[in-house]
């Protein structure tokens, strides 16, 4: 058993090259081989949002605080809420993030495949994120 107390691991920034707007991770849980589970807290500012990107075995984001927009490729943007759940399927091209008005925190579940757990793609931009 291993039990992570909350406050052990640091909070950092959401890095500039998967981001855009200002984002928090806490980093909650990457369990050891051969399990393949991440999760963490990602705090979005008003604004912000993800980079497009992809998970090799899907991803699942629980909503916590506040008001957010997900959107997967081709579909509409879409707003989410507290105790809502998403699910992006294994490679689904999507991004999320909290409104233009609103911050949002949602717990991200994705598993490690071959090490990796997301493949980050290129910035949504004003129009995509505006739903435009």
């Amino acid at each position: 058993m291993d039990i992570k107390r909350s406050g052990s691991r640091p909070s950092g920034p959401g890095p500039s090259s998967w981001f855009s707007g200002v984002v928090r991770i806490d980093p909650l849980h990457t369990a050891p081989d051969p399990a393949r589970v991440a999760m963490a807290s990602v705090t979005f500012e008003p604004g912000a949002r993800t980079a497009w990107h992809t998970h090799p075995l899907g991803q699942t984001l629980i909503v916590t605080v506040g008001r957010g927009w997900v959107q997967r490729e081709g579909g509409p943007v879409e707003e989410i809420a507290p105790g809502d759940v998403v699910w992006f399927e294994p490679n689904e091209r999507h991004w999320h993030g909290a409104t233009a008005t609103t911050a949002m925190t949602h717990i991200a579940i994705q598993e490690r495949l071959n090490g990796e757990a997301v493949t980050w793609l290129e910035q949504v931009t004003d129009g995509q994120y505006a739903g435009s």
